[in-house]
């Protein structure tokens, strides 16, 4: 399956000054498959190293950081010769060898024509340990998510055709049944499948909800060990109690994450690093509030006041224990988490196009869904699950801060209208990946 990632390893392999890079994302979202596919495509062989479990391979670099010598000792173990500019390195699962990490600065300075690139399921938190010697400054960083609605078109026969023709399709004007049907379909597939691979592959193979529903299952399973793995002790039932708070916390009308709706009577100093762990693991994404929207953004967020969100779809789906038939059937149960899914969506969305969104509130309680920077410009972005597209809250950010432009995202078609200087461009929910490329 094609992933998008794909052009930011082609950009980073042909940049001058290149250094090593590190993907980082949470676990089963594809790191592996799409930099092997890279390696594979692009470079005369692929030398790939999986550190997970690997003593052998571990003990290259308990000696010293002289890069020679370790590459040396690579090409014997994986019986290839690693050349620069035709041998891509791939490091996999390199959080298992903290010395690997370390060797990244090392291939920079001495060695910088070799192409590296290190990976790893939860090299977000273990970079953040203080005994790891992280190599700061010396490797590039990107982040890998689930697959996005349009990598997710793009699996799909029918769905790719209706991506080419959007290609070249005036995002101004409203789009004709013969996409807006197929299309709102195709979100509430979304809506179900998500976007983890695993699952994504089984419903085109098959078309079968019952083993896409195994498979996420599976998926939460593996993370819920990767709790009792990888996090410190005293944090492990303090993870499970917030991990399974979220689609309740979601599911709220004021959806504001509070620590004492994870168990009566836990504070915020009581959870704040459990639930830090699962945002650097990836698990969960942070939604921190502005009352100031004044660029930049990040110097006037509130780090207290945020609302949390799930790193995919499919996985809030099952977590929530919504059958497939629920969302598309859209029977009455569907309308009490249709709006935490939707919002969930959104919020991945914004992420994958390499957004950093907040969400707005006023001092009289009016709330903006999200706010965002765009080439120096701030942006609002309402979200309406349904076709209702009357946004109080939208209007109130708008007439206070005047942007030049802003979206509502809705199940209604493309328009344009004005909100006092506002331009304000209404587009369909399964249109908000291209947000960030549109005029």
């Amino acid at each position: 399956m094609e992933r998008e990632i794909l052009k930011n390893f082609i950009e980073w392999m042909s940049e001058p000054g290149r250094k090593p890079l590190v993907v980082t994302g949470v676990r089963q979202c594809g790191k592996t498959y799409a930099i092997k596919d890279f390696g594979n495509r692009f470079f005369e062989n692929l030398a790939y190293f999986n550190f997970e479990g690997n003593t052998a391979l571990q003990s290259i670099f308990e000696y010293d950081f002289d890069v020679t010598r370790i590459v040396m000792e690579l090409e014997r173990y994986s019986k290839q010769k690693i050349t620069d500019g035709k041998t891509l390195v791939f490091f996999d699962e390199i959080q298992a060898c903290p010395k690997a990490i370390t060797s990244l600065k090392y291939f920079c300075e001495d060695r910088s024509g070799l192409h590296v690139i290190a990976a790893g399921s939860l090299l977000g938190v273990v970079i953040r340990k203080s005994e790891i010697s992280f190599p700061v400054g010396k490797v590039e960083r990107l982040q890998m998510f689930p697959m996005s609605f349009e990598e997710f078109l793009m699996a799909i026969d029918d769905g790719r055709s209706l991506l080419e023709g959007l290609s070249n399709y005036d995002l101004r004007r409203a789009l004709p049944e013969m996409y807006t049907i197929p299309l709102q379909n195709y979100l509430k597939l979304y809506y179900v499948v998500g976007g983890m691979p695993a699952a994504v592959a089984s419903f085109v193979q098959e078309n079968d909800f019952e083993k896409v529903d195994r498979i996420l299952k599976n998926i939460l399973l593996d993370y819920g060990d990767d709790f009792s793995k990888h996090a410190p002790p005293s944090d492990i039932p303090k993870l499970g109690l917030i991990w399974d708070s979220v689609p309740k916390q979601l599911a709220k009308d004021n959806n504001k994450f509070m620590f004492s709706h994870v168990k009566a009577g836990k504070r915020a100093a009581d959870l704040e690093d459990a639930l830090q762990w699962l945002f650097n693991a990836g698990l969960l994404h942070k939604l921190e509030c502005v009352t100031n929207a004044e660029l930049p953004l990040s110097n006037n967020a509130n780090g207290t006041v945020f609302k949390v969100y799930m790193s995919d779809v499919g996985l809030l789906r099952v977590k929530s224990g919504i059958d497939a038939s629920t969302i598309l059937e859209e029977t009455p149960l569907y309308a009490i988490f249709k709006g935490a899914f939707t919002e969930n969506f959104v919020m991945n969305e914004l992420l994958k196009q390499g957004l950093h969104p907040y969400f707005w509130r006023s001092e009289n309680k009016a709330e903006l869904d999200f706010l965002i920077e765009i080439k120096n410009e701030l942006m609002p972005v309402e979200v309406k699950a349904e076709e209702h597209t009357k946004a109080k809250s939208y209007g109130v950010f708008c007439k206070r801060f005047s942007p030049k432009k802003g979206f509502v995202l809705s199940q209604k078609n493309i328009a344009v209208t004005n909100d006092g200087q506002t331009e304000t461009l209404h587009l369909p929910l399964y249109l908000c990946g291209k947000v960030f490329r549109l005029p």
